[in-house]
């Protein structure tokens, strides 16, 4: 089975020119499995309709942090419908962005989290977190969901908070920044993490991992990762993506209705 590259944006504008071309090529060279995560609506619809033009391409849709601006219930409405297609398999990407003095007030942003949070609850389905400089409050707002978990991409918190996510159901996404030379929690995180709790992500078009590190990424680049993450984890790279191909978007998918029927029992345990 081939590699599942769990985030890359081929919907972006930088794909434009070759776009077809690219997916077309990525089962010849090992990349068997991409999932598309949207941004806000017209993204998520891009996305939706690449995973029906592709069979190796799956979507998730969500509104980010940074996009949530003007948030209305109706966009509920159409995340719900889009959702109902088959090849629509999480809701993402969503989660707090504090890094930009202009992004949407943090108010606002745990606002529109907790709404899609509240919808793969209803919807039993995972989710693609996306976390900059707010690792307290996303947190502590997952923890309001307990039978909702997923991804948390690009991880950059703490090996503490890495264990309690993990204790939690979730998977953690390593991405390129892993090969950067400030790296410096990604090989304390990588620690602690079970290798069946890896996945790897390109986030394409950005953050291509060294030595193309300032070019278009791409699900090509994603042997740097699994390299990186193989040296830390003290295997081969071989070893290292053969864990990786059993990582599926189905296999996500049933981690997190584990946790969500695991947690049901448990609260009508504590009920009775």
């Amino acid at each position: 089975m081939p590699i599942f590259d769990t985030h890359a944006h081929y919907d972006a504008d930088r794909f434009d020119s070759d776009r077809d071309a690219l997916l077309s090529a990525m089962p010849g060279v090992g990349v068997g499995l991409v999932l598309d995560p949207g941004c806000d609506l017209p993204s998520s619809r891009a996305a939706a309709e690449l995973a029906e033009r592709y069979p190796h391409v799956y979507a998730a849709v969500g509104v980010h942090p940074e996009d949530c601006d003007g948030f209305q219930d109706s966009d509920l409405t159409e995340l719900r419908q889009l959702l109902e297609r088959p090849k629509v398999v999480a809701i993402g990407e969503i989660g707090l962005d504090y890094y930009w003095e202009d992004n949407p007030p943090r108010a606002f942003q745990q606002t529109v989290f907790r709404k899609q949070l509240a919808l793969a609850a209803e919807l039993d389905l995972p989710v693609i977190v996306h976390d900059r400089e707010a690792h307290g409050d996303c947190l502590a707002i997952i923890k309001e969901f307990p039978t909702v978990t997923g991804v948390f991409h690009c991880f950059s918190g703490s090996p503490e908070m890495a264990a309690e996510l993990l204790k939690r159901g979730w998977y953690l996404g390593f991405d390129g920044p892993i090969t950067y030379k400030n790296a410096k929690r990604a090989p304390e995180v990588a620690a602690v993490t079970p290798l069946e709790r890896i996945v790897v992500e390109t986030d394409a078009p950005y953050m291509a991992p060294v030595p193309m590190r300032g070019k278009r990424n791409d699900s090509r680049y994603l042997p740097y990762v699994i390299e990186k993450l193989a040296e830390w984890k003290g295997i081969s790279p071989e070893e290292m993506a053969a864990l990786l191909r059993q990582v599926t978007p189905e296999r996500i998918r049933a981690a997190a209705q584990s946790v969500q029927l695991d947690t049901i029992y448990f609260l009508k345990g504590k009920e009775a």
